[in-house]
């Protein structure tokens, strides 16, 4: 058994916490990271079922009068923009993860819909539309005779 001691230096503490000092600088530092240069989308789930498409937008922190829906020739587009707190100083966070600023998201709908009976709601941050399609594009059924 040997009864060598490593002598501790200063130099070698610096080196063996050099990990820790990496997560404190990237903790603190990426809260000044400049939220007008950062973009969103939003994540959509569409369904479609033989009567109508069915789409439901993620959009935590918004209220629907951010929000705007237009259906133009067959094409459902989404956009509205979620805003930064103005009255909270950016200075006083130590990070920042969400993402503010404009989005938009077009959905080009596969068969004729019916743009007059769509129908939206907004209920805890979820974003529900219903297209429906229209009589022509929906399937039926042909008896045999």
């Amino acid at each position: 058994m040997s009864n060598h001691v490593t002598r501790w230096t200063p130099s070698q503490q610096a080196v063996a916490a050099q990990p820790l000092f990496r997560l404190f600088d990237t903790f603190f530092n990426d809260a000044g990271e400049d939220l007008a240069t950062r973009t969103w989308t939003p994540p959509v789930d569409i369904q479609e079922t033989d009567d109508a498409y069915r789409i439901h937008a993620e959009l935590p922190g918004m209220t629907k009068d951010d929000i705007q829906i237009t259906l133009e020739n067959n094409v459902l587009r989404l956009s509205g923009e979620r805003k930064f707190e103005k009255d909270t100083k950016q200075e006083n966070y130590h990070r920042i993860e969400r993402t503010y600023g404009a989005f938009s998201r077009s959905f080009a709908l596969p068969t004729q819909v019916s743009p007059d009976k769509v129908e939206a709601k907004f209920e805890n941050g979820v974003l529900s539309i219903v297209v429906p399609k229209a009589e022509q594009a929906k399937p039926r059924r042909i008896s045999i005779g």
